[in-house]
C-alpha cells in the first residue's frame, strides 16, 4: 500500500444508520491478502435504484448485467469485489456475473433482477467468483446497519483512504438520511461517474424519480472530475432508496419544490465523494480547483476547464511548483471552444496574471509561487463571450503516478 495521501481530507469514523439498509465486509483473496475485498448492501423489499455507468466501449461483464436489471428499478443487494475488474474476460466473465448473483439472490431470498453486481481491479483476468459464493453465507450473517467505513474500504485498490459521506435532508416536514462511499484513485476520467460509489438514502421516491435525481447530481461532481485522463470499463454509480425513514409525501417528479433540499443535500454528497476520489488521486500531492466563466455555454466551459485539468503540462508545472501560466493559454487553446483572446482573463490563487489578453503589467511572481508550493491549488479563467462557468477537480500529475501504475499487477 503506498501511503496515505497528504490531500485526505478528515472522515468520520462511521456513518449512521440508514433504515432499511445493512451492510457487510469479508475477506476471499481474490487478489489481495489480510484484508476484506468483499462487500454487501442488502436492502429490505421495495428499495428503488437508480444507477449511471461507463460509457467505455470495453465496459465490464458487471456493468452490462447491472444496466439491465436497472431496467426494473428494484434493489435488494449490492455486491462488491476489489483486486479483479472481471472486464474483458469475454463469456467466463459474463458467466461468473450471473452465478454471483444467483449465489447472492438465494442467499437472501429475492430475484436475481433484484441484485446488482460491482467489480474493480485488474482488467483481462478471469474472476474466481467461487471464492465469492464461498464468503456469501458469511457475509449475510454478517449483515448490520453499520459498518459504511469498513465497506468503504473493502473496496478500495490502489486507494490509500476509504471515501464515505453523509447528509441529512428535508422532504416536507422529515429529515431524512443520504450516505454514501466511493472508491477511486487512477483511471479516473468519468464519463458519467467514476470507479465505484453507491449511495443510500431511507427516501421513499420512486425509481424514475432517483434516476433524474442521480444524472443531475453525477453531472455536477464525478462527471466534473478527473486524476489522469483514463475512463474506467467499469465505472458504476448506484443510488438506493429504501423508503423505510420517517415518512413524507412521495415526490411527483425530480422538479418537485419538495425535493429541494434533497436535490442539494444530494448534489453535496456526491461532491463530497468525487473530491475525495481526487484527493487520493494516485501519487497526487496538490488539489486543483479550476473555475472556467464567461463561456459560450456550460459544456463549453466544461471542456475547457477539462483541457486545462487533463494537460500532463499544466499538472507537472503544478507538481513543480512552476507558476507557467503560459501552459494554462496553452491548453484554453486546445479545447476548441469559442474564447476571445483580447479579453481573456487568467488568475493562479487569487493572483490575477493575464487581463485583456496579455500579462497584466508590474505582474509579480512571488505571491503565484508561494500558493503554487500549497497543497491546495486554484486556478480561474474567463474566456469573455458569455455567462456560462464550470468547475472541475483535479489534482497534480507526480513521479508517484508512475511508481504506482508500473508495480500495478505486481
Amino acid at each position: 500500500m503506498p501511503p496515505r495521501s497528504p490531500l485526505a481530507p478528515h472522515t468520520p469514523t462511521d456513518l449512521p444508520a440508514v433504515a432499511g439498509a445493512r451492510l457487510a465486509t469479508a475477506a476471499s483473496a481474490i487478489k489481495y491478502r489480510g484484508r476484506d475485498d468483499l462487500c454487501l448492501l442488502a436492502f429490505e423489499p421495495g428499495t428503488a435504484v437508480a444507477g449511471v455507468f461507463t460509457r467505455s466501449s470495453t465496459a465490464a461483464a458487471p456493468v452490462a448485467f447491472c444496466r439491465a436489471n436497472l431496467k426494473g428499478g428494484r434493489a435488494r443487494a449490492i455486491l462488491v469485489n476489489a483486486g479483479n475488474a472481471n472486464a474483458f474476460t469475454g463469456r467466463r466473465g459474463v458467466a461468473s456475473v450471473e452465478r454471483s448473483a444467483t449465489a447472492a439472490a438465494a442467499a437472501l431470498g429475492c430475484r436475481r433482477r433484484e441484485v446488482f453486481i460491482a467489480s474493480t481491479g485488474v482488467i483481462g483476468e478471469p474472476l474466481q467468483d467461487e471464492k465469492i459464493a464461498a464468503k456469501l453465507p458469511e457475509l449475510v450473517r454478517g449483515l448490520a446497519p453499520m459498518g459504511w467505513r469498513a465497506a468503504a474500504a473493502a473496496i478500495m485498490t490502489t486507494d490509500t483512504f476509504p471515501k464515505l459521506a453523509t447528509r441529512r435532508a428535508r422532504i416536507g416536514d422529515a429529515t431524512v438520511t443520504l450516505n454514501g462511499i466511493a472508491k477511486g484513485s487512477g483511471m479516473i476520467a468519468p464519463n458519467m461517474a467514476t470507479l465505484l460509489a453507491f449511495a443510500v438514502t431511507d427516501a421513499k421516491i420512486p425509481a424514475a424519480i432517483l434516476q433524474a435525481l442521480l444524472r443531475r447530481a453525477a453531472d455536477r461532481s464525478f462527471n466534473a472530475t478527473t486524476v489522469d485522463g483514463d475512463t474506467s470499463t467499469n465505472d458504476t454509480l448506484l443510488l438506493c432508496a429504501t423508503g423505510r425513514g420517517p415518512r413524507h409525501a412521495v415526490p411527483r417528479s425530480a422538479g418537485d419544490p419538495a425535493l429541494r433540499d434533497f436535490r442539494a443535500k444530494l448534489d453535496e454528497l456526491m461532491i463530497d465523494l468525487a473530491c475525495q476520489v481526487v484527493r487520493d488521486g494516485e501519487g497526487a500531492q496538490k488539489f486543483i480547483t479550476v473555475n472556467v466563466a464567461g463561456a459560450a455555454s456550460r459544456r463549453a466551459a466544461r471542456r475547457i476547464a477539462l483541457a486545462i485539468a487533463n494537460s500532463p503540462l499544466v499538472k507537472t508545472a503544478i507538481a513543480g511548483a512552476d507558476a507557467n501560466w503560459g501552459r494554462i493559454v496553452m491548453a484554453i487553446g486546445k479545447a476548441g471552444e469559442k474564447i476571445d483572446p483580447r479579453r481573456l482573463s487568467i488568475a493562479i490563487g487569487g493572483t490575477v496574471i493575464v487581463a485583456k489578453g496579455e500579462r497584466v503589467s508590474g505582474y509579480d511572481e512571488a505571491p503565484v509561487a508561494r500558493h503554487m508550493r500549497g497543497r491546495e491549488i486554484g486556478i480561474d479563467v474567463d474566456v469573455a463571450v458569455g455567462r456560462a462557468r464550470a468547475t472541475v477537480w483535479t489534482c497534480d500529475l507526480t513521479h508517484g503516478y508512475i511508481d504506482i501504475n508500473a508495480d500495478y499487477r505486481s
